[in-house]
C-alpha cells in the first residue's frame, strides 16, 4: 500500500490525515474542535455554531479523502495542487477569522503552518518536481 512512499510525500499525507480525521472531530465534540481551531468559547459554546462546524468539516473530511485517493492512485501532481491552493487560501481565511476573534497566536500558527504546506505544494514536493 505504501510501496511508493518517499519522505517528500509527508506533507501531502499529513494534510490528508489532518483533514480526514480532524474534520470528523466536530461530530464527537464540536465545542472542543472549535476551541482547538482557535475560536473563542462564546462561539464554541453556541449550538448554532456546532451545526455550521459540522457542515464545514464534512467538506474538510471530503478534501482529505480526495487527497488520500489521489495519493494512492499515484496522482502526486494533483496532491500538490490541493496542498498549494488549499494551504494558501484556507490558511489566510482561517487565520484572519481566528485573529479577528481574538486569538492572534493561534492565527499566526495556522497561517505559518498552512503556508508551509502550501509552499510544499507549489514546489511540487509530492510529485518530485
Amino acid at each position: 500500500m505504501f510501496e511508493h512512499f518517499e519522505m517528500r510525500h509527508i506533507p501531502a499525507l499529513f494534510s490528508a490525515t489532518v483533514m480526514t480525521f480532524g474534520g470528523m472531530w466536530s461530530y464527537f465534540d464540536p465545542r472542543a474542535a472549535m476551541l482547538e481551531f482557535g475560536l473563542p468559547d462564546r462561539i464554541a459554546s453556541t449550538p448554532a455554531a456546532a451545526a455550521v462546524m459540522h457542515i464545514n468539516n464534512a467538506r474538510t473530511t471530503v478534501l482529505g479523502m480526495c487527497m488520500y485517493t489521489l495519493y494512492f492512485r499515484h496522482e502526486f501532481t494533483a496532491c500538490d495542487t490541493i496542498l498549494a491552493v488549499l494551504g494558501a487560501y484556507a490558511g489566510v481565511v482561517d487565520s484572519y477569522v481566528v485573529w479577528k476573534e481574538g486569538n492572534p497566536r493561534k492565527a499566526a500558527f495556522r497561517l505559518v503552518s498552512s503556508w508551509m504546506l502550501s509552499a510544499a505544494g507549489f514546489a511540487g514536493w509530492t510529485a518530485g518536481r
